[in-house]
């Protein structure tokens, strides 16, 4: 049979250098690949005792049908919680709880945008983001960022040059997938922006939480005086991404075509996560957790850099990082970037590509992205020693040439 796909889904294809992340299942290979909390940072014990309370004392209400806006007792204590904590949230406000915050970004271009709509993006930027935009035929404009975050001269040309645009979408701290922070200035700029072009403000924030060094910047949320801004957390980082818990803060009427959007979808998140969420918020630790999550990635990112610039650096250059998972590498302009990263999955150490992150693969791109949260301290030393190796070699057989 031949099978005949809609439109909106018949252009998406899978992207040919994702075939490197097959060979992370091989468990002779270092993989810097993955985006996954450390093994470490899962609170398994709590998590039981609340699931075998839950099911104990309150099973039914676990088990039933719920509500699409999400567990009414979840929904109100992270009301209060993002406005005491974070100034986020206002009267205009509303909150749904979504199945991760990767469905906010299917349900925000569901609800805003209209196929040849545009969405600007940071460049490079999540893929995951990206390809939601996607499925939805948005044309994607990526907007270069900087060591503080998007170039905020070229995001105001793309606002007066680009037709339709509906959502400009950030990630302000420790961006996926080049680390860096957005400064508060800018922060501010985007957010002037967005109000004179009548632009919203998609703004995910995934890794807030996980800042182990510096001090903490008001989100651009916390700014929104005028309903422009859309706001994505998640407990992925936090607690657990297989729980597939997010929430977003956006002004009411967006929140109430978006619950529309999403009782299509999944009708709502599961019920049994969202209680194990709010009883880990309330009944437990949780800023606690918090600071022991810090500490864990603090010595983990520190001694990820300090094997750069042992092994790699200067071949390569990198930002240093304040929180968050990752860390994008520059490699030399004459390094062919897809070259490195093949020849250094048959050395059995994989990372991404960075042309993975940008909203035109074939773009010519010299960065990789490596994640230091998933793999122990020997795997990393093991698997920047081999990529060092690999830099030197190609670095030396291109001056010879």
């Amino acid at each position: 049979m031949e099978y005949i796909f809609s439109d909106r889904v018949n252009t998406l294809k899978p992207s040919a250098i994702r075939e490197i992340f097959k060979y992370a299942a091989d468990p002779q290979v270092v993989s810097l690949s993955a985006g996954n909390p450390a093994p470490d940072a899962f609170p398994c014990k709590e998590v039981a005792e609340i699931s075998a309370k839950i099911l104990s004392e309150r099973p039914i209400e676990a088990l039933q049908y719920s509500v699409t806006e999400g567990y009414a007792p979840l929904r109100e204590h992270l009301k209060g919680y993002m406005k005491q904590k974070y100034g986020i949230g206002t009267e205009n406000d509303e909150l749904i709880i979504t199945s991760g915050a990767q469905q906010i970004m299917d349900l925000a271009t569901k609800s805003l945008c209209n196929e040849g709509d545009t969405v600007i993006c940071e460049a490079p930027s999540f893929i995951g983001s990206l390809n939601s935009f996607r499925s939805y035929n948005a044309k994607l404009c990526g907007v270069p960022v900087e060591s503080d975050g998007i170039n905020t001269e070229i995001l105001e040309e793309k606002l007066k040059s680009e037709k339709n645009v509906k959502l400009i979408y950030v990630i302000p701290n420790f961006q996926n997938p080049s680390g860096v922070t957005m400064s508060f200035e800018k922060r501010k700029k985007v957010y002037e922006l967005a109000k004179q072009y009548g632009v919203m403000i998609l703004e995910d924030n995934p890794y807030g939480d996980l800042r182990y060094s510096g001090e903490d910047i008001p989100s651009i949320k916390s700014l929104d005086k005028d309903g422009i801004v859309i706001y994505s957390g998640s407990f992925s980082k936090v607690l657990s991404p297989g729980i597939r818990v997010g929430w977003c803060v956006a002004p009411a009427p967006v929140v109430q075509k978006m619950v529309v959007c999403k009782q299509g979808s999944d009708v709502h998140t599961n019920i049994w996560s969202q209680m194990v969420a709010y009883e880990f918020m309330t009944k437990y630790d949780f800023e606690g957790h918090l600071d022991r999550l810090r500490s864990l990635y603090r010595k983990k990112a520190q001694y990820m850099m300090d094997l750069l610039d042992e092994y790699m650096v200067p071949y390569i250059t990198y930002d240093k990082i304040d929180g968050g998972l990752f860390i994008m590498c520059k490699l030399p302009d004459y390094i062919d970037m897809l070259k490195f990263c093949k020849e250094a999955v048959m050395r059995k150490v994989c990372v991404v590509p960075g042309n993975a992150f940008l909203t035109d693969e074939n773009e010519l791109c010299h960065t990789f992205r490596i994640n230091f949260s998933t793999p122990t301290d020997e795997q990393l030393e093991k698997g920047i020693k081999i990529l060092g190796e690999l830099l030197k070699e190609l670095c030396e057989a291109k001056e010879e040439n």
